[in-house]
């Protein structure tokens, strides 16, 4: 990839970005993802101006999921009345890999880090997943530079 950059997540930001690829396996976990936007203030952009990337590859570095989470929600009429609630549902660790290949086309919310904790926000088209991995680094590369407009 021609550019590359470490530990800056925050000069990234995923929302309205898509999942292409993802793999975590084996002290490996990587996602492809089109659409991402590359601040201005992004160690690698010379512009000044937001721009985006397809295809960028985030890497966390010494991963472990600890927590993988089917969002769960409520349902109400239109008097407010509560008619439904379904409660969150956790992914078994053996049934992780697959759901995260169920995943690939989806939209991400959000990727935020904090102390060592990377938090995915994953929306469908009907439910909301959440993806807690703790890592000791993130990693970003890409190959181009493409307008936002």
């Amino acid at each position: 990839m021609k550019y590359h950059t470490d530990n800056e997540l925050q000069n990234f930001r995923f929302e309205g970005a898509y999942i292409a690829e993802t793999c975590a396996v084996n002290g490996i976990f990587e996602m492809i993802l089109d659409n991402v936007t590359i601040l201005p203030q992004n160690s690698c952009n010379r512009d000044i101006r937001e721009m985006r990337a397809n295809e960028l590859k985030l890497k966390i570095r010494e991963p472990e999921i600890t927590a993988f989470v089917e969002e769960g929600y409520k349902v109400y009429d239109a008097d407010g009345n509560l008619k439904e609630k379904k409660e969150d549902i956790l992914i078994a660790p053996e049934d992780q890999a697959a759901k995260l290949k169920e995943l690939e086309g989806c939209e991400i919310y959000s990727i935020e880090q904090e102390k060592g904790v990377y938090t995915v926000s994953i929306d469908t088209e009907d439910h909301t997943f959440m993806i807690k991995v703790s890592g000791s680094a993130d990693a970003e590369e890409w190959d181009r530079f493409l307008s936002k407009d």
